[in-house]
């Protein structure tokens, strides 16, 4: 062997040498990085968060046509919840309280008094027997940006249904922030009083099937 070949293989020795010894311990410690990151990054991607929704700082109301003119007024939310992942809803319900419904066009108070009594009575509402309202979100789809598909099951005079609408809904910190308008058929909910579907010969009586409910909800994380 010459000279310069023994150099060459003392040289790849000592190289693979240390490679053996503080390189492997470099892997090890790399691998242990590695590990506590994907954990870590596991953790945020299921990140899970419960808000509560603030009665108060909510709104809810209400918007309904007939053939000679609309009304229209509020009705408070008594509770409600909402799960999000990642900043993103993932489900949620709330409760209406029927008993506070109110009118917000009719200005003369004897009028306004005789709807607002009509309307909780067993002609429409029966708040007696079925003072609260409920929707139970089924699942969101988010379509973009706030925006999302949100399916349902509403309930009214114990009396549940299928729901579709879209929504807007932001998670910023420890608040959230939901909007939406739901179109409700409440023949659905065996309110029938002058549906011309049940009803002939109602003229310009006629209440019209659909009536809108505008939803503006506030939420804190719990």
């Amino acid at each position: 062997m010459t000279k310069f070949s023994g150099a060459v293989l003392f040289t790849a020795f000592i190289s693979l040498t240390a490679f053996t010894s503080s390189t492997i311990k470099t892997v090890k410690l790399t691998k242990g990085k590695s590990d506590i990151v994907k954990t870590a990054d596991a953790k945020k991607k299921f990140k899970i968060a419960s808000f509560k929704v603030d009665n108060e700082g909510s709104k809810l109301t209400w918007a309904a046509k007939k053939a000679t003119g609309d009304h229209n007024g509020e009705v408070k939310i008594s509770n409600g919840n909402f799960s999000v992942e990642n900043n993103a809803l993932k489900g949620g319900s709330f409760d209406i309280d029927l008993n506070t419904i109110t009118d917000a066009d009719l200005t003369d108070q004897a009028q306004n008094e005789k709807l607002v009594s009509t309307l909780k009575s067993e002609t429409f509402f029966n708040t007696e027997k079925f003072p609260k309202a409920n929707l139970v979100i089924s699942s969101a789809t988010k379509t973009g940006g706030n925006q999302y598909d949100v399916k349902g099951k509403l309930t009214i005079k114990g009396i549940t249904n299928d729901v579709s609408f879209p929504a807007t809904v932001a998670v910023n910190g420890k608040k959230l922030t939901a909007s939406a308008k739901i179109t409700v058929d409440r023949t659905k909910y065996d309110i029938k009083f002058r549906s011309k579907n049940f009803f002939e010969n109602l003229g310009d009586k006629v209440i019209y099937d659909d009536f809108d409910l505008n939803v503006n909800l506030t939420a804190n994380a719990q």
